[in-house]
């Protein structure tokens, strides 16, 4: 007979969300205001609990639909937060994980139901438990990532200016970037496709608009190429 586990202590598992999105200007996270105790009224991470007939990565993937109504994201698992008083409530491990979205693409109805809210890095304000902390981390795995792949292009529409590319790449690293030395490193890597199409909305002359060309970065890949600025 299978002996149970019945005499071993019962702890609770959640999964957060950090939700990014990028507004043309801004790297900005996606928050909630909780409407229940403790810390109601105040601001955090969408997440929720781990059910018996799921798995992690399904768990999330259940929670940023709830709130977004997107699937087929990119979304990554982050870190296991587990200090024994993160939760007043109960002893609580919460498994992290972080999403990029395109702003553009996302329900705002969705968003008002959740009494959720877009804020700038710069601008967000305290968190409930360790979801600072848990932000935090997440921004520093997305610089890394977004410094070794095109990851950043899910938060851009699927067409953009060099402008709209080179301010995603401002907001994810926190630095400015030279415009030219920008624009001679992202086409002497040749992964973008460039449009007869252009942006008329910044300027009278108007910008080209481009597309990621997602079988020419796959093949450069095999070769041991890397997207770094």
């Amino acid at each position: 007979m299978i002996k149970g586990y019945n005499p071993e202590d019962k702890i609770f598992l959640a999964v957060d969300c950090i939700i990014f999105g990028f507004d043309d200007e801004d790297l900005k996270v996606l928050l909630i205001q909780r409407d229940f105790e403790p810390e109601k009224g105040n601001w955090s991470l969408m997440g929720g609990f781990l059910k018996q007939e799921e798995n992690l990565d399904d768990a999330a993937t259940r929670i940023l639909y709830r709130l977004t109504g997107m699937h087929d994201i990119y979304m990554e698992q982050l870190y296991a937060f587990s200090e024994v008083d993160r939760d007043p409530v109960a002893r609580t491990i919460s498994t992290a994980y972080y999403a990029i979205i395109n702003i553009e693409k996302h329900n705002e109805e969705l968003i008002e139901n959740y009494n959720a809210k877009w804020f700038s890095l710069k601008e967000v304000p305290d968190l409930i438990f360790d979801h600072n902390a848990m932000l935090d981390k997440a921004i520093r795995r997305l610089r890394r990532r977004t410094s070794i792949n095109p990851i950043g292009f899910e938060l851009l529409p699927e067409k953009f200016t060099m402008r709209q590319l080179q301010k995603l790449y401002e907001a994810i690293l926190d630095k400015k970037l030279d415009k030219r030395n920008f624009i001679n490193k992202i086409n002497s890597m040749d992964i973008l496709i460039k449009l007869e199409e252009k942006d008329m909305s910044s300027s009278t002359k108007g910008s080209f608009l481009h597309t990621f060309d997602q079988e020419k970065y796959d093949n450069k890949k095999t070769n041991n190429f890397y997207l770094k600025l």
